[in-house]
């Protein structure tokens, strides 16, 4: 039986007949918005956007009821509610309006949990990185378990549609929920049963202002009655649990070395858990092997170990947390095996959006070739490549930011070899391949984690890995 989580009985919240705003037709605005119709509220959505796919967004949500204002939206005069799409920065004129006049904002997420149904549980995880694989983990062991469990939030999966009946009229008993800083900014009463801030590293700072404030927002998911999993190696985690977190909630730690009582670790080639047994100072339990860790880079094994322990808070069997990870199809672009071509491997991590997330990836391997560069967003690679510095044979740089990398290089690791490719098309990244693989050795890893975000030269983190991947498989030729 599933442990009932905080505050699970659910709000109900009664929307009938109420004047609710939506902000944004990206892609929470729309599955809100037929929530909110289905609520029996009014609907009024706002964007600022005229592109071809708002309009036909707009023009599907006027067939099924709603008023949508494209343009220069102002906020609808009797709006008694708005739900903001989570890249709405809190200064947006709308945004604004709304708080001078009173009016409460929430986020998608604040208001799948007021209408989620009685005794569904609800297990958070936010972070800089790592998120989607954590939860994709915790979905896959949680349906080992043969619990009815869903994967959602930022993962995919509006969670508005999880909180409501299907189809058939069913519903999911436990949620695994993906959570950015700008949706937990916009939840006031979330109370999710476990939570993790798995790491924090600069991210958003542009949208939060700041290191500080960006941090504080993640760790509002460690809510009243919430149990803190907490990632022992990271100071930002620790902090969050501790100055945020309720002191009388459950506080669990995870390690990639040997537990103490109350945590998860690895011993050997053993994950362990010493935190959800009868006795946590005499026993422990195997909960699986690196082995059954895809792939077992140290950062990854850390996710497995997040995703355990909010599995095991709601008495997932440890047989079905290794069944899971067995199950778990790691996401693409997030440090995938492209091709072995001359004994050199080409690993795809497009993914790492950020010099946090590269630097986990760049250490996960012993020689390397840094396919790297882009839009670092005012991120500072200085660190990462002090960190990795003896494991790199040489570097190619991309992008609009590349300058900022190379002279990371330059002054950290200058016996590095750096080509730069100045080209911003997308058939660059074939140029980019053909200069990585000439200055690759067998044994090598040439390895695409560009610390950067792609929207200089490419649509999105994705397509710029599908470049990388069919440059390399163009190497044959």
């Amino acid at each position: 039986m599933v442990e009932t989580a905080p505050g699970s009985a659910g709000h109900q919240m009664d929307l009938n007949d109420r004047a609710v705003c939506v902000t944004g037709l990206g892609v929470s605005g729309p599955p809100v918005a037929r929530a909110l119709l289905a609520q029996g509220a009014r609907v009024t959505v706002v964007d600022a956007r005229t592109d071809e796919a708002t309009q036909d967004h707009a023009a599907h949500l006027r067939e099924a009821g709603a008023t949508v204002e494209l343009g220069e939206p102002e906020l609808p005069a009797d709006t008694e509610l708005v739900v903001t799409s989570p890249g709405w920065r809190p200064d947006a004129p709308t945004l604004l309006a709304a708080q001078r006049a009173g009016i409460e904002v929430i986020g998608d997420i604040e208001l799948a949990w007021r209408l989620k149904p009685a005794g569904q549980v609800w297990l958070a995880v936010t972070g800089t990185n790592g998120k989607t694989t954590t939860v994709r983990m915790l979905e896959a062991m949680l349906r080992a378990d043969g619990r009815c469990a869903a994967a959602v939030g930022n993962v995919g999966t509006p969670i508005i549609d999880a909180v409501l009946p299907d189809e058939h009229g069913q519903i999911h008993d436990i949620l695994a929920v993906e959570l950015s800083s700008f949706q937990l900014h916009w939840s006031a009463s979330l109370r999710p049963h476990a939570a993790v801030v798995l790491n924090v590293a600069p991210d958003h700072l542009d949208w939060h202002g700041g290191l500080t404030p960006y941090a504080h927002a993640k760790g509002r998911v460690y809510a009243q009655d919430t149990i803190r999993v907490v990632n022992t190696a990271d100071p930002w985690s620790c902090e969050l649990a501790t100055q945020q977190g309720d002191p009388a909630a459950r506080l669990v730690g995870f390690r990639l070395d040997t537990p103490a009582p109350g945590e998860l670790g690895v011993v050997e080639d053993l994950l362990i858990d010493r935190a959800f047994t009868d006795d946590p100072r005499a026993t422990a339990e195997q909960l699986a092997t690196l082995a059954d860790v895809r792939p077992a880079a140290p950062h990854n094994v850390a996710n497995a170990l997040a995703a355990a322990a909010l599995a095991r808070s709601v008495g997932v069997a440890p047989e079905a947390v290794r069944a899971g990870l067995a199950a778990f199809a790691p996401e693409p672009h997030r440090i995938s095996h492209v091709a072995t071509r001359g004994g050199v491997d080409y690993v795809d991590d497009s993914k790492a959006t950020n010099p946090h997330a590269a630097v986990a990836s760049l250490l996960a391997y012993t020689s390397v070739v840094w396919v790297a560069g882009g839009l670092l967003k005012g991120a500072d690679v200085d660190e990462i490549v002090a960190a990795a510095a003896s494991r790199l044979r040489a570097a190619v740089l991309l992008g609009t930011d590349r300058a900022q990398v190379r002279e990371a290089l330059h002054r950290h690791a200058p016996q590095v070899p750096v080509i730069e490719i100045d080209r911003t098309d997308t058939e660059a990244m074939s140029e980019v391949v053909a200069a990585a693989a000439g200055l690759a050795q067998q044994g090598d890893t040439v390895l695409l984690a560009p610390a950067a975000a792609s929207m200089d030269m490419f649509t999105n983190y994705i397509a710029r890995g599908e470049a990388f991947a069919a440059a390399v498989h163009r190497l044959d030729g």
